[in-house]
């Protein structure tokens, strides 16, 4: 046997490392893009700084015998894995190759998952999974069920420890979608992205139903309906961008703050256009985004699962610099108030940005919690209390303002001081009160109310009285409820300067192994 030089063996292993790249069917690839898909590779890269990728195992292959498998033992397995950097911090990442196995998940394709989240564990970094498969693959049986396990077994370790990003760039189903249900935030790709637990086949078998992939789990489905995908693009170059965003706005790991960065916005910039934003009638809707378009850095937010629950807004943004999480009710949709959806949706990104580091602003302007059978049915007070637990046990500076009115629960709900925000404020408008001065009326002088000659002046003059009474805009300052009544005109600064007093925040804990949540 001839011993190879050096040269060739550095030759032989670049032919080896670009088929693991290329694959070995370029028409796989061909096909990839006919659907408008990139590569895992090229994925990759676009989501990376340029030049930054460090690939591991990509000469990985799979060890099964049976079904023909021993005759296809392509490199790489299915799957990239690595690390790279993104906005000059280090992020891992793993990738399903579609070309490969339609992407399918066998034991060596998840034994290389497994290292990569084990190193970004261990390195406190954030971890994206490009996901692009088929699920688990058939041939290799109950190993590669046994892959999703060690998976989702890491992704609950690692949750609250490093952000865990899922990004759907093609079919995700049965068991694998757990996964990406399992981590803070997920991306999906319209009209190439799907995720389901059983797919179109299985519905109509069982129950009868015929309905398309995307019908199914399609990217608006899960943005509108099932609340499963907090962001949703037209485009996987789109998709990528954004992903790159957010994890600006995120630290690398729960012992480190957001990245600041200097802003040329002044911190004390008079909001003077929020007097004409908001109306001072309270039953009068507006966009609240235009609020909180007005008070954070340029004008610039980035709004998660903005088309479901759409009735509270759920936002990452910076003020002065800053990252902050803000949480508001939308005039604008349902009223603002607050259901089942709402609940769940405020609670989640709450528990993420606790988790995080991510200070919390609350604007408030909420009518109560929907009433109705179907929401009492349906759970709202356990789905109410996911909310409430959320704010309970946030750690974070904690900022609550009350542009107008806060009506019965739902107040408490939105961060108030009894359940321990950190600053209260209240514009002028303000209202809180246990309900609105109508509906308390008509409680209150029901009996005085039917038995007058003129109900509607009587109900007028007693609805006039409750306001003065019990709903005036300095009734909860009097009684210390709000730190501070302030002019809207003066928000941003005031928000600013209660950020930097909190920056150093430090709240102890009871000790318990971890506490029980509603679900």
């Amino acid at each position: 046997m001839v011993r190879q030089t050096a040269a060739e063996q550095s030759a032989e292993l670049t032919e080896l490392k670009k088929e693991a790249r290329e694959g070995t069917d370029p028409a796989a690839t061909a096909r990839q893009h006919a659907r408008g898909k990139l590569t895992a590779h090229e994925r990759v890269e676009l989501l990376l700084d340029e030049g930054s990728f460090t690939e591991i195992e990509p000469l990985r292959r799979h060890r099964a015998t049976g079904f023909g498998m021993d005759e296809r033992r392509p490199y790489s397995d299915g799957v990239v894995c690595g690390w790279g950097t993104v906005h000059g911090r280090t992020v891992f990442v793993y990738a399903h190759d579609f070309r490969v196995f339609g992407g399918a998940l066998g034991e060596a394709h998840a034994e290389k998952i497994h290292k990569v989240m084990d190193l970004a564990e261990a390195a406190g970094a954030p971890l994206v999974g490009l996901n692009d498969g088929a699920g688990a693959r058939i041939q290799e049986g109950v190993t590669a069920l046994a892959g999703y396990g060690g998976i989702f077994r890491r992704n609950a370790r690692s949750s609250g420890v490093i952000p865990q990003i899922s990004v759907m760039l093609g079919p995700c189903a049965g068991g694998a979608a757990y996964s990406p249900a399992l981590t803070d935030f997920v991306f999906m790709v319209r009209n190439t992205s799907q995720m389901f637990i059983t797919g179109p086949d299985v519905v109509k078998a069982v129950t009868g139903e015929e309905i398309t992939h995307n019908g199914l789990g399609g990217a608006e489905v899960h943005a509108m309906t099932s609340g499963v995908a907090a962001f949703i693009h037209d485009d996987e170059h789109a998709c990528l961008e954004d992903v790159r965003y957010l994890l600006s706005l995120l630290p690398s790991n729960n012992n480190e703050l957001p990245p600041r960065v200097a802003s040329d916005d002044p911190a004390d910039r008079p909001t003077d256009a929020l007097l004409d934003i908001v109306p001072a009638e309270p039953t009068r809707s507006y966009d609240m985004r235009a609020v909180v378009a007005e008070i954070v850095d340029d004008g610039e937010f980035f709004e998660v699962h903005a088309e479901w629950a759409t009735n509270v807004l759920c936002v990452l943004s910076r003020m002065d610099g800053q990252v902050v999480g803000i949480v508001a009710n939308q005039p604008n949709a349902l009223a603002g108030v607050l259901d089942i959806h709402a609940s769940e949706k405020a609670a989640r990104f709450v528990q993420t940005c606790d988790a995080f580091n991510i200070p919390l602003i609350t604007l408030v302007d909420v009518p109560g919690f929907l009433p109705g059978v179907d929401q009492e049915h349906g759970g709202i007070i356990r789905h109410g209390a996911k909310l409430l637990y959320a704010y309970c046990t946030a750690t974070v500076p904690r900022i609550q303002l009350i542009l107008r009115k806060a009506y019965g629960g739902a107040y408490i709900v939105m961060d108030s001081r009894s359940i321990g925000a950190d600053i209260s404020l209240a514009w002028p408008a303000n209202e809180i009160a246990v309900m609105g001065a109508e509906g308390a009326a008509n409680v209150i002088f029901r009996k005085e109310i039917a038995a007058s000659g003129d109900p509607d002046a009587v109900r007028a003059q007693r609805i006039k009285e409750y306001r003065a009474e019990l709903m005036h805009p300095y009734y909860a300052a009097e009684r210390g409820l709000v730190d501070d009544v302030i002019d809207p005109r003066t928000t941003r600064r005031t928000l600013i300067r209660a950020l930097d007093m909190l920056r150093s925040k430090h709240s102890e804990q009871p000790v318990r192994k971890h506490g029980n949540p509603p679900v």
